[in-house]
């Protein structure tokens, strides 16, 4: 598989509050994005996954190492790489085909071109039948739905998806879960997925990195298939409970609770 981003040593650092020195965030980070690969960045909360996130879509520059896309530097935002937000970050004042739509209307795609793009994407994420509602009269899930359709009608290689899960209820995360997959198969794009959550990073993940608290480092990486084994059998529920997933869960939480213990003893 070709690689479509490539982290090279990426090293960032923020002034610190009292203006006296610096916070590293990240250290020495290297990790290369093959094509329709599915990662999942974990680590407990301060551990850099969000920075790592805002640098490969462009909003940092890391003060130290190189992003490539394909062989070429990465220096800022860009239509290849689209952004899914733990708040949808959609615009209240335009109904969901507007705002699904906002992103070809920005590169000054005709009306109708982008219109029939945007319903495509609303049909994919299972929203045909919304496309003229007001934003608040939808769900959180619907929403976000909608969140994942505007970045998918970029056509962007790679999706960045930063929490977009956190703030649902149990029931309604487990079917986005499922969901997000499903696009993920049909769209074949490369996702970089961040969670706190152990079981939603394991059933999701083609690709599993686990990050060490501040400064954030890649620590360990596990290849993973059980979103394979849902695609086959479609019940999700068994894949995640499981011998073998659980034995993988109970791994990875004894991996980030040392590093947390870690981080707090003197």
């Amino acid at each position: 598989m070709s690689t479509i981003i490539s982290l090279s040593h990426i090293g960032m650092e923020f002034p610190s509050l009292d203006g006296t020195g610096s916070v590293e965030a990240l250290n020495d980070v290297s990790i290369d994005f093959l094509e329709n690969e599915f990662v999942v960045a974990l680590g407990a909360s301060g551990c850099g996954k969000t920075t790592l996130l805002n640098v490969i879509a462009g909003f940092l520059r890391p003060t130290s190492g190189e992003i490539l896309h394909k062989g070429a530097p990465v220096t800022g935002p860009g239509h290849d790489r689209g952004v899914v937000f733990q708040k949808h970050a959609l615009f209240p004042w335009m109904n969901v085909v507007e705002n699904t739509e906002f992103g070809l209307k920005l590169q000054k795609v005709g009306k109708e071109e982008r219109r029939d793009a945007a319903r495509a994407n609303l049909g994919l994420v299972g929203l045909t039948d919304f496309e003229n509602y007001p934003i608040y009269q939808l769900s959180g899930g619907m929403q976000q739905r909608v969140g994942l359709a505007r970045a998918l009608t970029c056509n962007p290689e790679m999706l960045l998806m930063d929490e977009p899960l956190g703030a649902l209820d149990a029931f309604t995360r487990e079917t986005m879960q499922e969901l997000i997959l499903n696009v993920w198969r049909q769209t074949q794009k490369v996702v970089f997925f961040i969670t706190h959550s152990v079981e939603e990073a394991l059933f999701m993940a083609t690709r599993l990195i686990v990050m060490s608290p501040r400064p954030g480092r890649i620590t360990h990486e596990y290849k993973l298939e059980f979103y394979r084994r849902f695609f086959e059998s479609g019940d999700a529920r068994a894949v995640k409970s499981s011998p073998e997933f659980i034995k993988m869960r109970e791994e990875v939480l004894s991996i980030i609770y040392g590093e947390e213990v870690g981080e707090q003893m003197p």
